[in-house]
């Protein structure tokens, strides 16, 4: 009987074939793949920075600083022109294919500096020295085998869609966020605080608030900061949440980072519902805020507390 026979026979031999044959093809190959990003002029981020290091392997002497300019917009046209796609200067769908450089181990370059940065937003907390050495490679298979890919240490294709259109995670490992990454934009964690103060205020409305790290709870109440939590380090410094409506945690208890806090409010001297969020170092100084939040925002690192800028934050 020849399979392409018609009648129940002949569709259950062909569905029985069938299931043989994908049942060879590994998981890896049939696992639908997240859409690629679209970055533009004015985007800002890991994805950026990850785009401007490609840019830079294939001979655009542009800065890798992660804001996609005027400079950034040029090399992607010329990038695009030089290719035949649509110069629009947009690296989305159609270029990104194009733009993506395999790279393994041995590898070094700007090629990897990229995978590196992608790695980064998933926790990888690797350096971004361009060399692909076992660090990286390591890296490389533990995000494979955790999302479905033949963990083969080889960033090519299907891995790069992957890096590149997953969600991260949010955040780096061992940070979160104060609030949920929907809760307010990047641009928001980047604003300047509305007088004196080296802080940010959020603006949301009775929102749960996070452990921006590992610490102790320390219940702070006061006319101006209303219920508040002083998120104390090890070294003296903490994180200050203000204008909480209720805590969510016991006075002296340890959390780790994104533990529930509390939720958001209008206590104190707020005058609308808002977070506020300063960094106090060991010596009490208030630091701005702004790079280490918008660098857990991007899904690096943040900088060191005491390397933060006392001033130049405020309106």
């Amino acid at each position: 009987m020849r399979l392409g026979r018609s009648g129940p026979l002949g569709v259950a031999v062909l569905t029985v074939v069938t299931a043989f044959l994908l049942a060879l093809v590994p998981a890896s190959q049939v696992r639908a793949l997240p859409a690629w990003p679209s970055v533009s002029q004015g985007a800002s981020g890991a994805d950026t920075t990850t785009a401007q290091y490609l840019l830079r392997h294939y001979g655009h002497g542009i800065a890798a600083d992660g804001q996609f300019g005027p400079a950034t917009h040029s090399a992607v046209v010329s990038f695009q022109s030089a290719r035949g796609l649509i110069a629009d200067g947009v690296i989305g769908s159609q270029t990104w294919p194009h733009l993506i450089v395999s790279v393994s181990q041995g590898a070094s370059g700007d090629a990897v500096r990229a995978a590196q940065v992608q790695l980064n937003v998933y926790g990888a907390g690797i350096a971004v020295d361009g060399q692909f050495g076992p660090a990286t490679d390591s890296a490389v298979r533990s995000f494979q085998s955790s999302h479905g890919l033949a963990a083969d240490g080889l960033v090519g294709p299907r891995t790069w869609q992957s890096l590149l259109g997953g969600d991260g995670g949010g955040s780096p490992s061992g940070y979160s966020l104060p609030l949920d990454r929907g809760a307010v934009s990047r641009a928001a964690y980047a604003a300047s605080h509305w007088n004196s103060t080296p802080a940010v205020d959020l603006i949301v409305s009775y929102v749960p608030t996070y452990a921006i790290r590992s610490g102790v709870v320390d219940h702070y109440n006061s006319s101006s900061c209303g219920i508040g939590i002083r998120l104390l380090q090890s070294d003296g410094s903490r994180f200050v949440y203000c204008h909480l409506s209720a805590r969510s945690v016991g006075d002296g208890a340890q959390v780790t980072a994104g533990a529930r806090l509390g939720t958001t409010g209008d206590t104190g001297n707020s005058g609308a519902p808002h977070l506020h969020v300063e960094i106090r170092t060991s010596d009490g100084v208030a630091r701005c805020p702004q790079s280490y939040l918008l660098a857990i925002y991007d899904g690096y690192t943040p900088p060191g507390l005491n390397t933060l800028p006392t001033s130049g934050c405020t309106g």
